[in-house]
């Protein structure tokens, strides 16, 4: 629940939104209850955000007004075994359907599983179809049924039809010595009241919720034209057309259930993340492994974790030692040490030894649940242009029912026509103006765009964000913890000419700096560690406050810290004085060594770059956006540190509390300003930007300042977030403009405006393909979005003993 506002979020699975203009249906109803304050339903992810207020109402309501638009609620959005056990399930539905399910702030609580009981998949549990919860491959399925039901009948209808005469260049002799337009309406009554039922029935449900939709078209044009045929047949024949009523069923369930297996696939980000939880845990119970549910684990169960394994929820380390593979959650490509005390991530994959891991967070509070409800929110969420186009689609199934009357009756009173070919001009008016296109342009570019960001650790909290990053023209990045790791590390060392080489510099260094617990000693002893410098003992060890450090190393007096402490010992710096002065006039801090009284090296510790911030900088470029870095330190170190990573604005020397102020003075200019920061203390600057991007989130997905949450301490991924921003922007603008397009040029044509000038004329099933065409042409648009080229990490330099920064090893 929201603190500020008491607010609640849920996000509920809506089985058998099979048309997107259906998602009106469930908006218009949810929207009008008590307590509902904002509704978002999506039809390609079958679910709904609902914003409620629990004092007015709750779960159990919405899951109830949801079965009152004729909608099922089978499943959940998450599977039991990433949700948390501590509270019982709802109860059944009093009219025998299962209730429906929500993600919320606080996940619906789900009991174990029953004894024999099989926990749905992830894939069923995420997209459902009509009838009793069905998934989305059972949608599919169903479309497909219906669409060979009719088809088959289709065929002989045409056949024994004036078009089938015309073919033939004579007619059929009909069956059983029947009338011809009888033996087509025995035909078409397996179409009607088999293929054709979810038309009339989805119809009913927007009737009931008071709007309109796609339905209402399809039905009002294939029920009008097989009712006003089985009228003419009833009162002693004439011209009928149920090869067009048949037809027109045919091509729209045709192309509704291609395009139903293409935007199948925009789901399949929250698939993946589903697929990442592990059914099964393994708990120590009075030392005893026992192999539970994960949907058992509570907070304090000691967990085994064997290598291969995944880790079941969120823990910290107690025993054991291992390497573990997060890709799958951070999206961090190397596994990461863990030890005692090291917090581990539920889904994450334990490389080789043997963990025990005591469960931190479950259920709904892991950060793989987290995860994958900011990213149905963000699915879900409507960008400004799709409110615009929702409201267009409303209006144009209106427009359509009112055109087609129009048409019928402008043809019946401004032609010669008969009723028959007015009616025909009327249904294919209806027909050809379904709002599908415009519906699904932008929800499919959406789930693809936010999916593509999920799977690179890239989460944008809402379709706004999504927006807003093809827009952005500045971004400002935080150096420390951004542009920078934010701990010290050793970037030069600049050795005497006559002393010792580097490798003996590193080995007698350490051995003096792993007796200290300075951030600076624990820099070096690091750097030495990750070039190979043998580990030897120091004895005699003096800890100088304020000046370093001295002490032995077989047999050797090694001196390591400030030039007081060089003075003190009475040691001149000789030739290494100019690289102390150099490196100390660009900021960084200068450590020097002696030995055996004589000076041997000076080593340059400073905040070092991150090993992908260049390449950011670049790929940041390249897409014409100018790099800012702003800092609190000083000008000279934020000028060194900007110098090589290509930026070339530097604001240097802001307090904290300045930084928003910054952001407001760059938005002055009217640009677009996106400010990248570790989302705690940027936080004032994250809100003032058009875009609030936080970095190395990690595991905490719950940043309300920011827009955009990267899970990785990855710069390279802000320009990812931005190309995948302008990319899913440029999908959407292309399918709104197809679906405006369109229905602009077919309107006037399926009236018949020029039949008369040119003789172009449209049918109505060839209206319902071309219809159904559009929307096809939409969703597989937007599913070019996974080809999408994004920065690719560059490799990592081989391995040579060189500095983090300057790669040098310098001689003086």
């Amino acid at each position: 629940m929201d603190e500020d506002t008491g607010r609640s979020t849920a996000v509920l699975d809506v089985s058998g939104m099979g048309w997107a203009s259906q998602q009106n249906v469930v908006t218009a109803v949810l929207g009008r209850r008590p307590g509902v304050v904002e509704v978002a339903a999506n039809p390609v992810s079958q679910t709904a955000t609902v914003v409620f207020d629990p004092a007015r109402t709750s779960l159990a309501e919405l899951t109830g007004w949801v079965r009152d638009c004729g909608f099922h609620c089978a499943g959940q959005s998450v599977p039991a075994h990433i949700c948390d056990p501590m509270t019982e399930p709802d109860p059944p539905a009093s009219d025998g359907y299962p209730t429906a399910t929500a993600v919320s702030d606080a996940y619906p609580r789900h009991a174990p599983p029953a004894e024999g009981e099989q926990l749905r998949s992830p894939h069923d549990a995420m997209g459902h179809g009509g009838g009793e919860g069905m998934s989305m491959a059972s949608m599919v399925a169903d479309m497909r049924n219906r669409f060979l039901v009719a088809v088959l009948f289709s065929i002989p209808i045409v056949l024994w039809s004036p078009m089938g005469s015309q073919m033939f260049g004579r007619d059929l002799p009909v069956p059983f010595g029947m009338r011809q337009d009888i033996w087509a309406l025995v035909l078409s009554l397996p179409v009607i009241f088999y293929s054709c039922t979810i038309f009339f029935d989805g119809a009913l449900r927007a009737l009931r919720a008071r709007t309109l939709d796609m339905m209402v078209l399809v039905a009002v044009a294939i029920g009008g034209g097989w009712g006003y045929s089985l009228v003419i047949t009833v009162t002693g024949g004439g011209e009928v057309f149920y090869e067009a009523a048949t037809v027109l069923a045919s091509f729209v369930l045709l192309g509704h259930w291609f395009e139903m297996r293409a935007r199948g696939g925009a789901n399949d980000a929250i698939h993946t993340l589903l697929d990442l939880a592990p059914p099964k845990a393994v708990v120590l119970r009075e030392g005893e492994p026992v192999e539970i549910p994960t949907a058992e684990v509570v907070v304090g169960d000691l967990l085994l974790v064997r290598p291969g394994a995944k880790v079941a929820v969120d823990g910290v380390v107690e025993d054991g030692d291992s390497e573990v593979d997060e890709s799958m959650v951070t999206g961090e490509s190397l596994p990461v040490h863990k030890a005692i005390g090291s917090a581990v991530i539920g889904a994450t994959i334990n490389a080789n030894g043997t963990l025990r891991v005591r469960a931190t967070k479950v259920g709904a509070d892991t950060a793989l649940a987290q995860i994958v409800k900011l990213v149905q929110e963000a699915q879900n969420s409507k960008a400004p242009g799709q409110k615009l186009a929702d409201r267009a689609a409303f209006w144009l199934v209106f427009v359509a029912l009112i055109g087609g009357g129009l048409t019928l009756a402008v043809w019946l009173l401004f032609s010669d026509r008969p009723f028959s070919a007015a009616i025909l001009f009327a249904i294919t008016v209806v027909v050809v103006t379904c709002p599908d296109a415009l519906g699904l342009a932008t929800p499919t570019a959406i789930m693809v765009g936010t999916g593509l960001g999920a799977k690179r650790g890239v989460l944008f909290k809402n379709a706004l964000a999504l927006e807003t990053s093809a827009r952005i023209e500045v971004v400002v990045m935080d150096k420390t913890g951004t542009l920078t790791k934010g701990v010290p590390a050793v970037t030069d060392v600049v050795i005497g000419g006559n002393g010792p080489t580097e490798d003996e510099v590193l080995r007698l260094v350490a051995a003096v700096e792993r007796e200290s617990e300075h951030p600076l000693a624990e820099a070096i002893v690091r750097h030495a560690r990750e070039h190979g410098a043998a580990e030897v003992a120091a004895t005699r060890f003096e800890n100088v406050p304020g000046h370093g450090a001295v002490a032995e190393v077989d047999g050797r007096r090694v001196v390591v810290g400030n030039r007081r402490l060089l003075d003190r010992e009475g040691i001149d710096l000789g030739t290494l004085a100019q690289a102390r002065d150099t490196l100390a006039a660009t900021g960084h801090t200068a450590v020097l060594v002696a030995v055996d009284g004589v000076a041997a090296a000076v080593i340059g510790i400073a905040d070092a770059p991150r090993e992908t911030s260049v390449a950011a900088v670049a790929a940041l470029q390249d897409l014409d956006v100018e790099v800012v870095m702003l800092t609190g330190d000083n000008q000279a170190t934020a000028a060194r540190i900007a110098r090589g990573m290509g930026i070339d604005t530097v604001i240097a020397e802001v307090l904290p509390g300045d930084k928003a102020a910054e952001i407001a003075e760059l938005q002055a200019s009217g640009r677009k300003v996106a400010m990248v920061g570790d989302g705690v203390n940027d936080a004032p600057a994250l809100a003032q930007a058009d875009l609030g991007i936080a970095i190395g989130a990690g595991t905490d997905v719950a940043i309300e300042t920011a827009d955009i949450v990267l899970m990785r301490s990855d710069p390279l991924d802000v320009p990812t977030a931005l190309r995948i921003g302008r990319g899913t922007l440029r999908k959407m603008r292309q399918n709104l403009g197809w679906a405006v397009g369109y229905n602009t040029i077919a309107l006037p044509i399926a009236a018949g405006v020029f039949e008369p000038a040119f003789g172009l004329l449209l049918r109505p099933e060839i209206a319902a393909l071309s219809m159904s065409g559009s929307s096809l042409i939409v969703a597989v648009n937007a599913l070019a979005l996974k080809r999408l080229r994004l920065p690719a990490t560059p490799p990592a330099p081989a391995h040579s003993g060189v500095s983090a920064e300057s790669g040098s090893v310098v001689t003086a």
